[in-house]
């Protein structure tokens, strides 16, 4: 009983390392979508937009519901916010925190 038990504890955390690497593609892969306008893992060049490598992940969050909603001016962001969810949204923003500034 002892090796089913250890078998079933090994499988459990194996699929848990599973959903973090899909959690965390999740976040790169959709930031991918971003890169047209704030460059690859957002280290944007140049000064027309902003630069999302290493922003606090809870700022992005907030600038991209205040597009989504509106509340913030924009010329294609309050079109391009409304597409995603607020888990994905989540998981843009923790991408580009993790992202080192240059």
């Amino acid at each position: 009983m002892t090796h089913l038990l250890r078998m079933a504890t090994a499988l459990s955390l194996a699929a848990a390392g599973a959903v973090q690497a899909q959690d965390a593609n999740l976040g790169r892969n959709l930031a991918a979508t971003c890169a047209n306008c704030h460059g690859t893992n957002g280290q944007v060049r140049g000064d027309t937009v902003k630069a999302l490598a290493g922003m606090p992940a809870e700022q992005i969050v907030t600038s991209f519901n205040a597009f989504k909603t509106g509340a913030l001016p924009a010329t294609i962001m309050h079109q391009i916010a409304k597409g995603y969810s607020d888990e994905q949204i989540r998981a843009i923003a923790a991408y580009f925190a993790s992202q080192a500034k240059k």
